[in-house]
């Protein structure tokens, strides 16, 4: 189960990447979640939430949001990919140039459970911190939350 487990996730990348909104909604259960960080750079920048519910509005985060937050460039380079039944962590370095100009490079993990096949959850963990710097330059990176 394990190694099916990471085929799944490893394939889900290729469609993520893709930008394709049938190939990306072919992966997810309709219930899907995603969940990252509460207020972290991209959904503050894009004005939408940290938490996705549904497979329609991730397949909307990946296909149109991403494209219009992280430009050119986007380059991922996996560390490392763990499966252990229907669970599988990623590692990985994502760069990209954004919409603003600025380039992003931020290190991330990823764990993935899935249901029946399909990713049912996402949770997706990033220095938040060094997200803002990157996004909003030096005076954001102490956004805690409460502004």
């Amino acid at each position: 189960m394990s190694q099916q487990s990471r085929a799944i996730v490893q394939d889900a990348w290729k469609a993520f990447a893709s930008h394709d909104a049938d190939r990306i909604a072919a992966v997810f259960t309709e219930d899907a979640e995603w969940l990252a960080p509460p207020g972290n750079a991209t959904a503050v920048a894009l004005g939408g939430p940290s938490h996705l519910v549904g497979r329609k509005e991730i397949v909307r985060f990946l296909a149109e949001d991403f494209l219009r937050f992280f430009v050119r460039d986007v380059t991922v380079t996996f560390h490392g990919i763990y499966a252990d039944g229907e669970r599988v962590i990623v590692e990985e370095t994502m760069t990209a140039t954004l919409a603003n100009g600025n380039h992003y490079a931020n290190d991330y993990c990823f764990v993935f459970e899935l249901r029946d096949g399909l990713i049912h959850r996402v949770r997706e963990y990033m220095d938040t911190a060094r997200g803002h710097r990157m996004v909003f330059g030096e005076a954001e990176a102490r956004y805690d939350g409460s502004a």
